[in-house]
């Protein structure tokens, strides 16, 4: 009800909340409306935006384990040390120069944004015929970042830059629509959005696909507009994604379908400036303060962000006497952890996430916070498996077996088994066991967890699965 009363009063944030829960109920009327209005506020940040490139929400978990790999990137492990980088830039290093001008220029790395010492690097590699630092020269004389507007040097150096680097001709191609610091020329145009495209550049679809939509230099070209979105939307451009929703909420190039034209301007309006709530709760993951953590990844997940969903609920099974998490007297109970915990995996596997329902199944079959209720895993375990999660495959195989929550059924049980192997050729040694198992009536738990101690180490099968086989 509050989120009501404050999107009345504007909040984005609440209209986000609200757009989301419109969607669960499949109020796609309604929730279309606030999402395309968040979404235009997203594509208008892109455009004015001079902040760092949208960096993707960091999922904490791979499966049943910690995701290790995206948690050394996060924390830049992997990233060369600044001072080695700064170093070779000063040995003459092109790419090094490059690198720290980049840094400078959005202000990454933990350093000031500093745009005339981005523009000095820049200048410095240059020198060495560096194309992306020619590119970037471009948008800053074209764009007045740190320097004064000069569209005719912009386009001197996104010329230079396009001999080596096809991107550059999108820059080129947007001075001549728009006639800044040249003479509008809508041809021209076109034949450097053409070549961008032609290097399958998204940028260069995309142009194309706006020049068609509204009539810029060509006649209007509906079905040509709607084939160069596509294209750019399969290389995950948000304006593409953008144009493609109105189309669908429209009906206008492509058949009215509200379902579609909520699903896509949700995609986009994620990636506007509240998604900044991410890097706030992955910089407090990172520091061990899972409190905050958890708090802030429970407000994305209000708002609908899928891996924030996963995140919170990954937080709460993995550290939840730490997790700050409020029940209705004080700290959350065991019982009030598992309740949050599950709808949140719920939330999550709705939106296409396999491990959430997976987890909700593992939950009922051991009895973790919760009472073991066979019926209720199977039910989950069902969900996985439409989602083609092996782990889900094999259990549901199992249960079968054994009739555990659902009919003993050998027939179905070897179809699961079999279905798990045709899905994931590395569940080849688990659904051996199975099949090998099938007949003795002991069943497979009792015939895997005899070979437990060697199962993970002697095999190359996934550890993921293999604890969740062995629990």
């Amino acid at each position: 009800m509050y989120h009501s009363f404050a999107v009345d009063g504007g909040n984005t944030q609440s209209k986000m909340a609200l757009a989301y829960i419109y969607s669960r109920q499949e109020m796609h009327d309604r929730a279309v409306e606030l999402y395309a209005e968040l979404a235009e506020i997203a594509v208008n940040s892109f455009l004015i935006s001079k902040d760092s490139p949208v960096i993707e929400l960091v999922r904490l978990h791979n499966g049943a384990e910690e995701n290790k790999d995206a948690l050394r990137r996060a924390r830049g492990e992997e990233d060369e040390d600044f001072q080695i980088l700064e170093s070779q830039a000063q040995k003459g290093n092109a790419t090094a120069m490059y690198k720290i001008g980049m840094f400078y220029y959005f202000g990454l790395r933990g350093l000031r944004r500093d745009h005339a010492k981005a523009l000095s690097w820049f200048l410095k590699a240059v020198e060495k015929a560096e194309p992306r630092s020619m590119e970037l020269l471009g948008k800053m004389y074209a764009s007045r970042d740190g320097v004064e507007r000069n569209y005719t040097k912009a386009l001197e150096w996104l010329m230079l830059a396009s001999q080596q680097l096809s991107s550059a001709y999108n820059g080129m191609g947007y001075l001549y629509v728009k006639g800044y610091g040249v003479e509008k020329n809508y041809i021209k145009a076109k034949e450097y959005f053409e070549k961008a495209a032609d290097h399958e550049e998204a940028s260069g679809y995309y142009n194309l696909g706006v020049m068609y939509l509204k009539g810029v230099g060509v006649k209007k070209d509906m079905k040509l507009a709607t084939k160069y979105f596509i294209m750019a939307s399969n290389d995950g451009l948000p304006k593409a994604f953008y144009q493609l929703a109105k189309m669908f909420h429209t009906g206008v190039g492509l058949k009215k379908d509200l379902r579609m034209a909520t699903a896509l301007y949700k995609l986009v309006a994620e990636k506007g400036p509240w998604s900044s709530l991410s890097s706030w709760a992955l910089d407090s993951y990172l520091k061990g303060d899972m409190g905050k953590a958890f708090l802030l990844y429970s407000r994305m997940a209000e708002l609908g962000f899928e891996v924030a969903q996963s995140n919170a609920a990954w937080i709460l099974d993995k550290n939840g006497e730490h997790s700050m998490c409020i029940g209705e007297s004080g700290f959350c109970t065991v019982t009030e952890r598992f309740q949050r915990g599950n709808s949140l995996w719920w939330q999550a596997s709705e939106q296409g996430n396999e491990h959430g329902a997976l987890m909700i199944g593992d939950a009922y079959y051991y009895g973790r916070g919760t009472k073991k209720d066979y019926a209720r895993a199977a039910q989950a375990y069902m969900h996985a498996e439409s989602q083609s999660n092996v782990q889900a495959m094999i259990k549901l195989g199992y249960m079968h077996e054994h009739g555990l929550g659902l009919p003993i059924d050998l027939h179905l049980a070897r179809r699961y088994y079999e279905k798990a192997l045709e899905t994931d050729p590395t569940a080849k040694l688990p659904v051996t066991l199975a099949l090998t198992n099938k007949n003795n009536t002991r069943g497979i738990e009792e015939g895997i967890n005899s070979t437990q101690s060697d199962f993970c180490s002697c095999f190359q099968v996934r550890s993921s699965l293999c604890r969740s086989l062995f629990n």
